[in-house]
């Protein structure tokens, strides 16, 4: 066997996968260790070279680590004595990324028996694919773009075969129940007591989130980049050096700062913050009254956010004024503070697009250290009624489907320019809503149901967006 990086994670894949694979298929009795260890081989063989064809570059970093791990192993073909240049000139590679574009049947097979079982047979495949993707990205210097992308579609493939499964085992209850309960004990625990959290969970309550599909996917990418770097640090390998400040354009109530919240989090798993906590500010938090207070005012907000995120909302407001406003005062202290902590803090900086832009040219030096910019999209009306919808099962409340009408037909009415509220607009519906409900079950008296109590009508919304305080 080999001795190399891909070597290590490839025999992680291929012990884990193939005891997974053998307790999903105990029953068939024709399939022995040696047979699921070659077919789990193959499979692992399949995907490292799939990756490695994802941005067609080939390159000999990629196919010496993946001779390395594969030339003693049973996958089809004869390795020994192949060298990188005679790969590439037999094309053997090409084509390959097509895998990444299908279901694996080996996959699907233990996802089946996690559906029926409550097991989590899907979730060893998944932990150990993952750790061959990264691993066979992190071999070139610099992560190609294509290979991030690829890394994303199966990761978000396998999510979306697990979740269906965990749903099927939740259903018939038994072992899927003590499992979730487990996961909410470990929780609640997290509470307690947060710590650096595994990367997969974070990036799953990410998914969870209503809508941002396209966030997601930049979020996606940024987390699989820096999973490499990290990998390329552990084995003494040259990092990229980049800024992991960012820029989130969109209107109010979009999910900005959840994401930032979520993100800060995964930058604490990914190494690159001891703390991963959150700190929230606005122009109010930053600019001072008189001269000679807003930088140390500026460098408290740092001081706070040590470790950990700083958010600044509406940050455009800091570049209006004139040249006498604080202000600019405040931008100066930012870029200062951007560099001198830079491997400290991370500053995510929001607000509406064409403002935004307005703000990164106040200074010279502000634009070229936010190289990520995500721009938030206004939320569908179905994406809204989706968010009340689940802010409703939280408080255990439900809307009938007259309410739910009522709740579409006032989205639809409300305007789409900036300065849309997005989800905050469907709190504040879903917030008056329930008020509204309140005052209804008292006029009615008696003593009321468990269902009176749960259930939103329509006329407990209101008739329209004028009514709203």
């Amino acid at each position: 066997m080999g001795t190399g990086p891909l070597d290590a994670v490839v025999t992680a894949f291929v012990d884990d996968v193939t005891g997974a694979l053998l307790e999903a298929a105990a029953s068939v009795e024709q399939l022995g260790p040696d047979d699921a260890g070659r077919l789990v081989t193959i499979e692992a063989y399949d995907l490292a070279s799939a990756v490695i064809d994802a941005d067609g570059r080939h390159t000999d970093a990629e196919l010496d680590a993946l001779l390395d791990a594969f030339v003693d192993r049973p996958v089809g073909g004869n390795l020994a004595l192949t060298t990188p240049a005679e790969l590439r000139r037999r094309s053997a590679l090409a084509g390959r990324a097509e895998w990444l574009q299908r279901d694996s049947e080996m996959f699907a097979i233990l996802v089946g028996s996690d559906a029926r079982t409550g097991g989590s047979l899907a979730r060893r495949y998944y932990d150990r694919a993952l750790d061959v993707a990264h691993v066979v990205v992190s071999l070139d210097a610099v992560p190609a773009q294509a290979e991030l992308e690829a890394i994303s579609t199966l990761r978000n493939r396998m999510l979306a075969a697990m979740r269906s499964a965990e749903t099927g085992a939740a259903r018939s209850g038994g072992a899927a129940g003590t499992a979730a309960a487990a996961v909410a004990a470990a929780a609640a625990e997290r509470e307690d007591d947060p710590g650096p959290e595994p990367l997969e969970d974070l990036l799953a309550e990410l998914d969870e989130l209503v809508g941002l599909s396209a966030v997601k996917h930049r979020v996606h990418l940024v987390a699989d980049f820096l999973r490499v770097q990290q990998l390329r640090a552990e084995r003494e390998l040259p990092r990229m050096e980049s800024s992991y400040h960012l820029v989130f354009t969109g209107n109010p109530g979009t999910g900005k700062t959840t994401v930032a919240r979520l993100l800060a989090r995964i930058y604490r798993t990914l190494g690159v913050l001891e703390r991963g906590h959150l700190v929230e500010v606005d122009r109010s938090g930053l600019v001072a009254g008189f001269v000679g207070q807003t930088a140390p005012l500026v460098t408290a907000r740092f001081d706070e956010a040590d470790q950990g995120m700083l958010f600044i909302d509406e940050a455009y407001t800091l570049a209006r004024g004139n040249e006498n406003d604080f202000g600019r005062e405040a931008i100066d202290q930012v870029v200062k503070l951007m560099e001198d902590r830079r491997d400290r803090v991370v500053l995510v900086v929001a607000g509406y697009s064409g403002e935004m832009a307005t703000f990164l040219d106040a200074n010279p030096g502000l634009r070229s250290r936010f190289p990520t910019v995500i721009d938030f999209p206004d939320y569908s009306t179905d994406e809204l009624v989706e968010i009340v919808v689940r802010l409703g099962e939280k408080q255990r409340y439900e809307l009938d489907d007259a309410a739910v009408e009522r709740l579409r037909a006032l989205f639809e009415a409300a305007p789409r320019g900036e300065g849309f509220g997005n989800a905050r607009l469907g709190r504040n519906l879903f917030e008056a809503a329930v008020a509204n409900h309140a005052s209804r079950v008292i006029r009615t008296g008696g003593d009321p149901s468990t269902e009176d109590l749960t259930t939103l009508v329509a006329e407990d919304l209101p008739a329209d967006l004028g009514e709203l305080p």
